[in-house]
């Protein structure tokens, strides 16, 4: 057996290597699916790169589309669409993992820690009903944003059959945090409707805050942790990610507000209409992709500011994308403890590892030379602003969906190029490297250490 045999034989393959293999047997079952035509509107015809676009598009619940949705699929694909943006949403993950555990395998040390990664967890005991109690929270969130959206939308659509689609497909689209729409203009119908924007931005955040910082929010409110950890109720994963999390929605909904304060889209504007297209997308640059206007209203710095919030993205543990918000924060906790003269970071009554800091520069500067290697190629490929590619390829890492309207005249090597970079953001910067690292060795022979001059 050759060595190329080996490494596709469930034997040898290790659990990110497993989750990989899911994710492609996932865009491959989408593409199937996708591309049957009694899923497609009358005249539609699909070229075999729109449907692998769209495919790890949805897979990677990313949002960003070659072409429109709502021209493209009629009911009955609009509701296999958002099948496969459950896969996306909680299936590359959690089924993964699930998946491994039922070939009853021994999970080897870098098993251990991506799950540890993935799912804030310190062993492999209790991952079955682990990943249980995910599927059903999310699906409970899922159902109760069908029965408000669907309930509401009967105000807005002819027949209830047409509401409750939209509210269905709205609701999974916005928990799964996966930018896909059937309006055929995202939320931009209901820029002036601030329930159903308010209703989008609860199902965005609870998709992207983490499945950890979810369930121990639910075993905080039935009593069940703090009888565990009477201590602490809350663990350092979940505050911080929590705290950084909406700091980073504050932050840019402010931002927003005075970079636009002058700009010609606001004004006109009502002070409560520029508060809400601001904190819409604000909330939306987590990891959304829905939006309530065209982001090209905007002016540069606040597209630039926005690239910076795609490229953080959402939560670890969650649906979303990017460097992850725990990355971010710890990033910013280092510069600033090592700027006062601390040799360690104390947060929340906790120290950190100094291999978790190490790990957040990598996947920082990993990721950072990903998207800029991937700017300059398609900037020399495509004949677009560089703002507009900076975009684009943020967007995309970041698995967030929202373009400046560029993405369906890409060339295929500019498609490629954002496919690539969205399966990534999907998997995670640590997963990727887990994927191309080869097996460690232990150092049999050290040389002198010497110091070099820095910064």
């Amino acid at each position: 057996m050759n060595k190329f045999s080996k490494l596709f034989k469930v034997s040898y393959l290790s659990t990110i290597r497993l989750i990989v293999l899911f994710y492609l047997i996932a865009v491959i079952f989408s593409m199937l699916l996708l591309s049957i035509p009694f899923f497609h509107n009358e005249g539609v015809d699909l070229t075999f790169i729109d449907i692998l676009f769209t495919s790890v598009s949805a897979v990677s619940v990313t949002g960003l589309t070659v072409v429109s949705t709502a021209d493209t699929f009629n009911a009955a694909g609009s509701i296999a669409l958002s099948v496969v943006l459950q896969f996306g949403g909680i299936g590359i993950m959690t089924l993964g993992t699930f998946i491994w555990i039922l070939l009853g395998k021994k999970v080897g040390l870098r098993g251990r820690q991506l799950i540890q990664i993935d799912q804030n967890q310190t062993t492999l005991g209790g991952l079955v009903q682990l990943l249980l109690k995910i599927l059903k929270i999310v699906l409970l969130i899922e159902l109760i944003g069908t029965i408000i959206l669907s309930t509401y939308f009967l105000s807005y659509f002819d027949t209830w059959q047409e509401a409750l689609l939209q509210g269905f497909f709205g609701a999974v689209s916005a928990t799964t945090n996966a930018g896909f729409d059937i309006t055929g203009s995202s939320l931009v119908p209901f820029a002036n409707d601030y329930f159903v924007q308010f209703i989008n931005i609860i199902l965005l955040t609870l998709g992207a805050i983490g499945f950890p910082v979810l369930l121990e929010l639910q075993d905080f409110i039935r009593g069940d942790y703090h009888e565990r950890n009477p201590k602490h109720s809350f663990s350092l994963f979940s505050k911080l990610t929590t705290v950084t999390f909406f700091a980073l929605i504050l932050a840019g909904w402010l931002l927003i507000l005075i970079l636009e304060h002058n700009s010609l889209f606001f004004a006109d504007k009502s002070w409560h209409e520029r508060i809400f297209y601001s904190l819409f997308q604000s909330v939306t640059t987590r990891n959304g992709g829905l939006a309530t206007m065209d982001v090209n209203e905007f002016t540069s710095p606040t597209l630039i500011m926005m690239c910076v919030l795609m490229f953080i993205g959402a939560s670890p543990s969650s649906v979303g994308g990017g460097i992850r918000t725990t990355t971010f924060a710890i990033m910013l906790l280092a510069i600033y403890n090592y700027a006062k003269g601390r040799t360690s970071i104390k947060v929340f009554g906790r120290e950190l590892d100094n291999e978790e800091v190490i790990r957040s520069f990598i996947v920082i500067t990993t990721a950072a030379m990903l998207c800029i290697t991937a700017i300059i190629v398609l900037n020399y490929v495509e004949p677009f602003p560089l703002l507009s590619i900076a975009f684009e390829v943020s967007s995309a890492f970041g698995t967030t969906g929202l373009s400046m309207g560029i993405t369906p005249d890409l060339s295929n090597a500019g498609k490629g190029i954002i496919i690539f970079l969205m399966f990534v953001g999907r998997i995670g910067i640590f997963s990727f490297l887990f994927l191309i690292r080869g097996k460690v060795t232990k150092d049999k022979f050290h040389y002198p250490k010497e110091k070099v001059i820095i910064g």
